[in-house]
């Protein structure tokens, strides 16, 4: 059975499940044909910076520096039952200079288009084992994000010798570009 987390909280996924080795991070989300919304993750170092640039995954840069984590591609609508855009990550292939993972959606061109994701219904983030299909761990995103532009949805961590998973609903009005700025990029 799958954990449900609230904003803040977190679970060991090592512990969920004992052998797991990958996770396909999922997002969705419901709006209008015009909205246009990006998953995006940053392997971030023990300074919370990325190593490179290489290491933002996105639309336009759908594989990490090593190749262990993988974007599925840009849905430009969000129309559809499901999840609209994934991350696969495999665990064992993770640099160990790599802390965290965290990741973000940004809402293309939100300032020019008036769109926030106060009009955006039933955003989620969940991890599923990528192995065995079954999901560890979800997130619901909630009212705090009415008026953003961009959410950091959750990370991925390291915790000694497990991988954990944090809900965090980070909000701002950042472009993707100044997001990735935040984190170092270049």
């Amino acid at each position: 059975m799958s954990v449900s987390l609230v904003k803040g909280g977190n679970v060991n996924l090592s512990k969920e499940a004992p052998a797991l080795r990958s996770v396909i991070v999922a997002l969705g989300w419901k709006a209008g044909d015009n909205f246009d919304l990006d998953t995006s993750a940053f392997l971030l170092n023990d300074q919370e910076r990325l190593n490179n640039d290489t290491d933002f995954v996105f639309f336009n840069n759908k594989v990490s520096t090593n190749g262990s984590v993988k974007h599925s591609g840009d849905n430009l609508t969000g129309v559809g039952d499901g999840d609209d855009e994934t991350i696969s990550v495999n665990l064992l292939e993770v640099p160990a200079d790599v802390q965290s993972i965290q990741v973000a959606v940004t809402i293309h061109e939100a300032a020019a288009r008036r769109q926030n994701f106060g009009q955006i219904k039933d955003a989620y983030i969940r991890v599923v084992d990528a192995d065995t299909n079954k999901e560890l761990a979800k997130f619901d995103l909630d009212e705090d994000a009415s008026s953003s532009t961009a959410v950091v949805f959750g990370s991925l961590y390291r915790h000694e010798n497990d991988w954990k998973f944090k809900a965090l609903s980070a909000c701002s009005n950042l472009s993707l570009n100044d997001l990735a700025l935040t984190y170092g990029a270049l």
